[in-house]
Formats: C-alpha cells, sequence, structure tokens
C-alpha cells in the first residue's frame, strides 16, 4: 500500500482537511500515478456537502485529474512510465456488458465504479483526485495529447466529456443552430466544442455580464435570459440546446426556442425535479433528453479533438489550502471558470 496526502471531506457541513490515504498495490493490469493537476466540479461540491444523497464520510473527491505515470503492472500495455495521461469520472465497470462492450462504460448494467464514492474492485471506498497519487485499471485511463498543457486538461476529464458526448451525439455542426445554457466551468467548454465542431453557437445567460467571453469563446451571439424578449426573438430557433446549468430553469420557456425536432439536453442536474408541459414537446415534435458523461473511448476522442483544435479549459489555479473558498466561489459562480488544485500543495 502506498501511503499519500489528499484533501477530504469528514462530513457534509464541514470544510475539507489535510488527511492521508491509502492507494492499493498496483496489480498486473493497474497504472500508478502522480497527479499534477485536480480540477474541482460542482459535482465536487454536491457530494462532499451530501446534496445529492447520502455520502459516506470521510471521502476525498476530484475527477478531473491529470499527472504522469509512475508505475505500471506487469500486463499493462497501453501506458508507460513518463506518459502524460488523465483519469476522468470512471474507474472501472463490468467490462463485458451490451454498453461496456461498445464502449459506453458509464451505462454499464452493473453499474460502472465512480474515481470516488463508489466501491473499487478491491473492495474498498474509490478516492478521488484530490491527492498526490492514483491507482487506476489501465483501461480507464486517457492519454492527454502534447498539446495540451495538464492545467488546461484536467477539467476536461469531466467538463469537457460531459459537453462533448451531447454535441457530438446530437450532431451539432455546420447547419446546426446550437444554444449554450449557462457560461461556466461546463458551459464555456461547451462554447469551444460547439464553436470547433462547426455549429453557430449561442450562448443564453442569465446576464449579459460574461458576454464579451461567450464571444471571445468562440459564441455567434448571446442572450440575457432575464429579458423575457429573449424568449419572444429566438422562438423556434434552436436544433440544439444544450443546458448546463444545476439550477431550477422554467423549461417549458427553453423548450419554446427549439424547432421543430429540435432537443433539448440537460446535463446539469438541479437538487429539485424539473416540470414541463406536454404541449410544449407535441406540437413540434421536440425532445427533451439527459446526458451524463462519456465512455472511455469517447473520452479519449474528446482530448484528441481538444487538442487538435487548440481547446483547453479556462482556469484558475490554486493551493490546496484555497479549496474551501474555491468552493464557496463556485456557488456563487465567483469564477472563471474552473478552479484547478496544483496537487504538487498537497505535500
Amino acid at each position: 500500500m502506498l501511503t499519500v496526502n489528499a484533501y477530504a471531506a469528514p462530513s457534509a457541513t464541514e470544510p475539507l482537511v489535510p488527511t492521508t490515504i491509502e492507494r492499493r498495490d498496483v496489480g498486473p493490469h493497474d497504472v500508478r500515478i502522480d497527479i499534477k493537476f485536480a480540477g474541482i466540479c460542482h459535482s465536487d461540491i454536491h457530494t462532499a456537502r451530501s446534496e445529492w444523497g447520502p455520502t459516506k464520510y470521510p471521502i476525498v473527491v476530484g475527477h478531473e485529474i491529470a499527472g504522469i505515470v509512475a508505475e505500471v503492472g506487469s500486463e499493462v500495455t497501453r501506458h508507460a512510465v513518463g506518459d502524460r495521461v488523465g483519469v476522468g469520472c470512471l474507474v472501472d465497470s463490468c467490462g463485458q456488458c451490451q454498453y461496456c462492450a461498445r464502449g459506453e462504460e458509464q451505462f454499464c448494467t452493473q453499474g460502472s465504479v465512480g474515481t470516488y464514492g463508489g466501491i473499487g474492485h478491491d473492495g474498498k471506498p474509490t478516492q478521488g483526485g484530490y491527492s498526490q497519487s492514483i491507482v487506476v485499471t489501465e483501461g480507464f485511463v486517457v492519454r492527454i495529447p502534447d498539446a495540451l498543457a495538464l492545467d488546461v486538461a484536467a477539467p476536461l476529464l469531466c467538463a469537457g466529456i460531459t459537453t462533448y458526448s451531447p454535441l457530438n451525439h446530437w450532431n451539432a455542426g455546420p447547419d446546426k443552430k446550437v444554444a449554450i445554457v449557462g457560461l461556466g466551468g461546463l458551459g464555456h467548454v461547451a462554447v469551444k466544442i460547439a464553436h470547433a465542431m462547426g455549429a453557430e453557437v449561442t450562448v443564453l445567460s442569465q446576464s449579459l455580464k460574461k458576454q464579451e467571453d461567450g464571444l471571445r469563446l468562440g459564441a455567434d451571439a448571446y442572450y440575457a435570459t432575464s429579458d423575457p424578449d429573449t424568449f419572444t426573438q429566438l422562438a423556434s430557433t434552436f436544433d440544439l440546446i444544450l443546458n448546463t446549468v444545476s439550477a431550477s430553469v422554467n423549461v417549458d420557456a427553453y423548450l419554446s426556442m427549439l424547432a421543430v425536432d429540435g432537443t433539448m439536453v440537460n446535463v446539469g442536474a438541479p437538487e429539485k425535479p424539473l416540470s414541463l408541459h406536454a404541449f410544449s414537446l407535441i406540437m413540434k415534435r421536440r425532445s427533451y433528453a439527459g446526458s451524463p458523461i462519456g465512455g472511455i473511448k469517447e473520452t479519449q476522442e474528446m482530448l484528441d479533438f481538444c487538442a487538435a483544435h487548440g481547446i483547453g479549459a479556462e482556469i484558475e489555479t490554486i493551493p490546496a489550502i484555497e479549496i474551501n473558498e474555491a468552493y464557496d466561489r463556485v456557488v456563487n459562480s465567483d469564477v472563471r471558470y474552473r478552479f484547478v488544485i496544483d496537487a504538487a500543495t498537497f505535500a
């Protein structure tokens, strides 16, 4: 066992604190990674504060992990010591069901294993990336292309794949009008990716305070949803709306902006249920859908796409001692656009 420094949430109401955790010994198919950077995802905060259901404490969160391979098992073939690699939201799955077989481990019928808060194949709770090192089965480790710096690549392991997957699945591209709801940690990456795919991109944000950023990141237009005229002006406009916010929204109002056969996809996960009127869907054959992360194959595809198009997250790098302050700032939308922890400061 390897003992490493980490930051853990001791309970739903206490701040994260320094601690040590044990990483399993490297098995034949395992990769040990020296973590260099770990992104802060809003999912980390929801989990640390037990907002999505009961959390087993103490827990080390973090599933936007970028680092360097330090050790490989005797039968590892995909990675070598010194490789630049990443780990996202998953660290294991059954590997045998129909979804695992087609590279969609996120839908594993036996239940995929989360990077934190799951049960690993050693029978112990998984602990995430707010730490110095992690041991992961080789099939759940992805390659970070040389064209991507590790710090800006880290958030792509969640924010990148969470937005790339639905944009890819619903065919965002040339001749498609795509709206991104929210310009935050997810939304700013979605704008970059949708633009690179060739779509006409519109940002729908509560106010215009980030308009300059949105246009710089690749949006063609930017509207404030606090203005009721926005919904009238953009009625029946979009082929795809990607909702990245975790707050409750007026679903019917956003559905009204879809064209015939348009789809609105939720990747943000509000704490409270959302409701809608069936006629918002029926009259124009619209669809309302949800999307989680992507599988490992698609995550690698996303990283290669981002490297080819010069896409990285917009980040603010912090030391570990500032994690709790960063959590509060994320909740208050006071970050442009993703906090990334320098893992050297866990020492």
